[in-house]
């Protein structure tokens, strides 16, 4: 896949993800300038708060998982990781959180690769439930493993397909692009990525990269 078409599918996809949050703020703001009760300018407040808030949780998060956060280092403090995951997915509760990184720093490639399947975990999440993330070193490597467990997991087919590598580059949709960024970082380092997706409420997803 050319660099300009995958740009492509990253933008679609962070304009999805960011419309809902931007759009609650467009709403927020014109309630509040016709709105003359107190308690419902109080609630107009609260509403704009929360929309600005998850939006800057999205953004920090994207320009960790799809852009040049860090700088121009090799590698990146594990902590921007976690603080990054704990805006997206723990602000409301409705996922519980598990975080098993010991190493104090890692490769921009292997954040990435966290971050992106992070992503895609905790998406599918669609009741809610618990979000571990663990990372080791091995005598090989590097080993990244993901844990989605809830009431009801939704993995969509074709993110697993472009995950493993089972899918033309020239079918991949905006929705998968986090998975198609997973997978070429993987494959580029020479490494292996497997996705278990059972039926007993549990999804792990997991990459090995070379040292």
């Amino acid at each position: 896949m050319k660099s300009h078409e995958f740009a492509s599918l990253l933008c679609s996809r962070l304009c999805h993800d960011l419309l809902s949050p931007v759009g609650a703020l467009n709403n927020g703001i014109e309630l509040l300038a016709d709105e003359h009760d107190p308690e419902m300018r109080a609630r107009c407040l609260d509403l704009l708060a929360e929309s600005a808030r998850a939006s800057a949780n999205k953004l920090k998060f994207f320009r960790l998982a799809f852009g040049a956060a860090g700088g121009f280092a090799d590698v990146v403090d594990t902590r921007e990781a976690r603080a990054a995951i704990e805006g997206l997915f723990g602000g409301d509760g409705r996922i519980r959180l598990g975080w098993m990184v010991d190493e104090p720093t890692m490769s921009k490639a292997a954040l990435k690769v966290l971050l992106n399947l992070v992503l895609i975990a905790g998406d599918a999440l669609v009741r809610g439930g618990s979000l571990d993330v663990g990372a080791e070193k091995s005598e090989h490597g590097l080993d990244i493993v993901v844990r989605a467990e809830g009431t009801r997991i939704v993995l969509d087919p074709e993110l697993k397909k472009v995950l493993t590598g089972d899918m033309q580059e020239d079918e991949v949709a905006p929705r998968a692009a986090a998975a198609w960024l997973a997978h070429e970082l993987v494959r580029e380092g020479g490494g292996q990525l497997q996705v278990a997706d059972g039926e007993d409420g549990m999804l792990i997803i997991g990459a090995s990269l070379p040292a």
